[in-house]
């Protein structure tokens, strides 16, 4: 059955069908897929009922996979999937509701922030591919802005602005966001800061892009109000409803975006003893967008 893709908004999100992940992806496949990422950003699968290693091994078409290490704030013995996935759901290592004034679940709300997975590494995230394997009945839908749109949505002014800037992001910014900033020295290093570009391009379609997160706490040689300020306003730009999708999750669904194009977050939701248990493989960047000592953009 060949494999086929039908747009879901006018300027991104692709629904996929015709592919049972659980078999190898073909060659062919995975390119028809990379290619479709590059102009689409993201792509929806339905009734893909997956096993972690099934999982991993979809996901590694696409790259080399990170570590789920460095990402949070698990205390050893905390970790409840294995390494190359990143546990984003509400349950400890036992598969038990994690407590509403637990430290993990706390951290774990910036997820309802703009932001773009693991920008606040020196290397980013290429692709996030989040598997649903149980959800809660209300709320907790996942939204994403795509960032080629927003950037063509910008004035020629702000343009010229934004070309050469280069932001610090660390999970130390989005956190103090939510207030939460109490994190151990071990956490402060783990968590330095690290700097990219505020616009990126596509290598493939060569469509640029606004690189915002909600990691982002400077713009270097800015005053950090103003900073702050502008960062906002881009956010606030690249978050109308044009440039949104939200995603309604079933169990079976699995959801694949490239961070280097999309913004996302979560939408709240009250636990009440139901469990959300998401499962994200993530495929790593293919290189630094930038050398951390310099304060030029390249």
């Amino acid at each position: 059955m060949a494999i086929s893709i039908k747009r879901l908004h006018k300027h991104f999100v692709g629904e996929v069908s015709g592919l049972d992940l659980r078999k190898p992806l073909t060659g062919r496949q995975a390119n028809e897929l990379h290619g479709a990422m590059d102009r689409l950003g993201v792509l929806v699968f339905h009734d893909q009922d997956l096993t972690d290693e099934q999982q991993v091994e979809f996901s590694a078409h696409f790259g080399e996979l990170e570590c789920a290490v460095g990402s949070n704030v698990l205390k050893p013995g905390q970790r409840r999937l294995r390494l190359e996935m990143a546990d984003v759901s509400n349950m400890d290592q036992n598969g038990e509701l994690l407590a509403r004034n637990d430290r993990r679940r706390m951290f774990n709300l910036g997820n309802r922030l703009w932001h773009s997975d693991s920008s606040f590494r020196t290397i980013p995230s290429k692709f996030s591919i989040l598997s649903c394997r149980s959800t809660v009945s209300k709320g907790g839908n996942t939204e994403f802005a795509f960032m080629p749109a927003a950037y063509e949505g910008l004035d020629e002014g702000t343009k010229s602005t934004v070309k050469h800037l280069v932001a610090e992001h660390s999970l130390i910014y989005s956190r103090a966001k939510l207030g939460f900033d109490e994190f151990t020295e071990e956490e402060r290093n783990t968590f330095a800061p690290v700097r990219h570009p505020l616009v990126r391009q596509n290598p493939v379609t060569g469509r640029k892009s606004i690189y915002l997160s909600s990691h982002i706490g400077r713009i270097l040689n800015w005053p950090i109000p103003e900073a702050y300020d502008f960062i906002r306003e881009l956010i606030e730009h690249g978050t109308k409803p044009d440039f949104v999708f939200s995603h309604k999750w079933r169990v079976g669904d699995l959801v694949m975006w490239d961070n280097r194009q999309n913004m996302h977050r979560v939408r709240p939701f009250m636990d009440l003893g139901e469990m959300r248990d998401m499962r994200r493989t993530t495929v790593a960047g293919d290189g630094p967008t930038m050398d951390q000592g310099s304060d030029k953009a390249v």
